[in-house]
């Protein structure tokens, strides 16, 4: 069953954002799909966004505050090529909503893992950690910069935010091992600035089993506030394991 089209506001959305070891990451992969490199690099992140006002996109209008759906999210997620064309590929996928939870795999695409945020955003200074029913964690903290990282791999925020606007329709690990959900997220005015990254970690990219130490960097942190988008269903990807598998599917 697919989900209607619908829309919203991101509120808030962070994009963590790592370079990694070419060969590394195509080993967690499911062919067809490849990494995107920029300058010799597969890019790998977490997407942590707040989404707020969700609604059908039929309505065209806002719901009452009592009805309109809220939540925290965060998605584990590589730049990908798939068929020739830009793609996100999502190992993960956790959320604050019992709802989203439920859905996840049944009328949103891909498992939902639940999670707890604690969020602080307090004049352009962003402290966000999540911790899964799982035990996955996540934590970052950042401002808001007009310096870009000398070590990036991209030359410029400019290059880095088309790099992601662009790369707009995402694929979501399912119980199905050779089966992916795919979502479209359609953001009418894309703007982004520079997080100035003051700590980040993950769980999952800490973890060495997946990621040898050398093979993964922190590269840079994006941030994007009150823009309006759409979510619409593609259709299921059939893929073939990875050379590497690991249980997050949920």
């Amino acid at each position: 069953m697919k989900i209607p089209e619908l829309e919203g506001l991101i509120a808030r959305r962070i994009l963590l954002n790592y370079r990694v070891d070419a060969a590394t990451l195509q080993r967690l992969l499911p062919p067809p799909m490849e990494p995107l490199l920029v300058g010799g690099y597969g890019v790998a992140g977490v997407c942590l966004i707040r989404l707020e006002q969700l609604r059908p996109a039929c309505l065209g209008v806002p719901l009452p505050a009592s009805l309109a759906l809220s939540s925290e999210n965060a998605a584990h997620r590589v730049a990908v090529s798939l068929d020739g064309k830009p793609a996100v590929y999502i190992f993960r996928r956790d959320t604050s909503s019992r709802m989203n939870h439920w859905a996840g795999g049944r009328l949103f695409p891909g498992a939902h893992h639940l999670a707890k945020f604690a969020v602080s955003d307090v004049d352009d200074h962003i402290r966000l950690d999540m911790t899964s029913a799982d035990g996955v964690q996540i934590q970052v903290a950042g401002q808001v910069s007009d310096e870009w990282p000398k070590s990036s791999c991209f030359p410029s925020l400019s290059s880095a935010s088309e790099f992601f606007r662009v790369g707009c329709n995402g694929y979501s690990v399912t119980k199905d091992a050779g089966r992916l959900d795919g979502l479209c997220l359609d953001i009418q005015d894309w703007r982004a600035e520079s997080l100035g990254v003051e700590r980040a970690r993950s769980t999952f990219y800490d973890d060495p089993a997946l990621f040898p130490p050398g093979t993964i960097e922190l590269d840079h942190a994006l941030l994007m506030r009150n823009a309006q988008h759409n979510w619409r269903a593609l259709d299921d990807v059939e893929v073939s394991a990875p050379e590497v598998t690991f249980g997050v599917s949920g």
